[in-house]
Formats: structure tokens, sequence, C-alpha cells
């Protein structure tokens, strides 16, 4: 018993010492209890493709990896996730930074593994776009553009909205992604008025409103398959008007400041 609560303590402190990202990301399961959290996970988020399932030092949590994105996870109770990075106090290493690295290696070979915030992935054309499978918001003149991948499931990118509700003259255009699953970006999308489903959800918590038994024809999927073509690998991701991108939470500060230098770059005939 006097080796137990040391090696208990040790634990809890390995699984709160996380370093949050501001990012939110089919199946290798060997053991039982890996093949039932694999099963009560699909069964939780159907929309959602799990590809590698790992026990981690900390007993009963999971590393869980869906494509780029990964996520620890408890055995007992899969409901939560948490996203970020899983840290030793005692050796003092990140357990979960490599593993990023090596899977954007694998992804992109000879590239650069991409940063938190701000990469230097292949610039985007804003105008290519197909916004008209985004969500539109615009607030005052709307002279200012960026175009956001988000999931309505995502922690971070409820953070990012409320940031972006204080913008003044900006057009948001925001596509719904399933990474965690398809219900809810299906429900907003078909909700009778989408970008106010859109603002209870992300910004008021209040997701009673949505009727997620009705359908309608919806662009998520093509947004998903936007997203793999673009290479976006989690969510928020932000493509700002000059064509570059910024991935993780970000600011107000940092989005004036991306705002402003893209405009800087946006030729005068091709702003809106």
């Amino acid at each position: 018993m006097a080796t137990t609560k040391p090696m208990r303590r040790r634990a809890l402190v390995a699984a709160l010492s996380t370093i949050l990202l501001g990012t939110c990301f089919a199946v290798n399961a060997a053991t039982p209890e890996e093949t039932q959290l694999l099963a009560n996970l699909q069964k939780a988020h159907p929309g959602t493709q799990f590809s590698t399932i790992a026990r981690t030092p900390v007993a009963g949590l999971y590393e869980v990896w869906m494509n780029g994105n990964v996520a620890y996870v408890s055995a007992r109770q899969p409901r939560y996730f948490l996203f970020g990075h899983l840290f030793d106090t005692q050796s003092m290493s990140d357990l979960t930074g490599p593993k990023l690295a090596q899977a954007s290696k694998a992804k992109s070979p000879g590239e650069a593994p991409q940063k938190n915030a701000s990469t230097a992935a292949t610039p985007i054309r804003f105008e290519h776009l197909p916004l008209s499978d985004a969500i539109k918001t615009v607030h005052g003149t709307g002279q200012r553009r960026v175009a956001v991948f988000s999931d309505p499931s995502c922690p971070y990118c409820k953070q990012l909205e409320a940031e972006l509700a204080s913008l003044d003259n900006i057009t948001i255009y925001t596509f719904l992604l399933p990474f965690l699953g398809e219900m809810k970006p299906i429900a907003i999308w078909c909700a009778a008025d989408r970008t106010a489903a859109w603002r209870r959800l992300m910004l008021d918590g209040d997701g009673s409103p949505l009727n997620t038994a009705t359908a309608c024809d919806h662009p998520i999927g093509r947004n998903l398959a936007l997203a793999r073509q673009l290479g976006v690998q989690g969510t928020p991701t932000l493509i700002w008007a000059d064509g570059t991108r910024s991935e993780g939470f970000v600011g107000r500060a940092v989005i004036e400041a991306r705002l402003a230098s893209a405009a800087s770059q946006v030729a005068p005939e091709k702003q809106p």
C-alpha cells in the first residue's frame, strides 16, 4: 500500500500534465479492452474514422488516433476526449510530439512537419473555395474575409468562435467538418436558420434547438473531401484571403494581424 499511492499520484500528474495545442484531429485493436473501447467509440461516433488505439503509461488511458488527429480516452469513460500532448514530468519528455511529427512526415514525405497555429502549406486560391458549401456570417461591412474549417464538437473551435464573434467588418465562411461525428454538422446545416443554429451551439452552448432527425441535401461529405484535398488535418483551420492558413486556436490579436497581412497581399481588384 505504501507504494500504491505514489504510483497513482505519478499517473495522475502525467495525465494532468497535458500541453493543449488548440487543435482537434480504422483501428488496430489487440487486447479485449482495446477492442471493447473501439466498439464503444464507433457506436458513439459513427461518422469518425478511428485508425489506431494504443495503451499509454497511464493506467486505463488510451491513445486514440483519428487519421491525423490524436486524443486520449479513458476506457471507463470513453465519452470524454482529451486533446493535446501527454507529458512525462519525471523524464521531462513529450510522449505525443514525436508521434505527431512522424505522422506528419508519413502524410507528406519530404516536407517539414506542420506547426500549430501557422503553417507553410501550399497557398489556397480563396476565390476557388466552394463558398456555397459554407455557412456565411457577416459582421459590419464584411469587407475582410476568412474561411474556417470547423467541427461543432471541437472545443477549440468553440473558443475560436468567441474570438471571431468579437470582430467587425468581416465575412466568415465556415466549412462544417465531421471529424468527431456527422450528426451535429448535418443538423446545423439542415436547420431552418443554420447561421443562428451555429451561433446558438458554439457561442451560447445551446444545442437543444438542433433537430438531429431532420435530413436535407447537405455538403458535409464534400467538405470532408475538400479538407482532405487541401491537407486540412485538424480543426479549427483558418484560410486567409491571401491563401495562407493557420491551424489551431488563435486569439483576436493574431487574427487581426493575419487579416491585415492577408489584405496587403491581395490585389485590389480581387478584394471584395
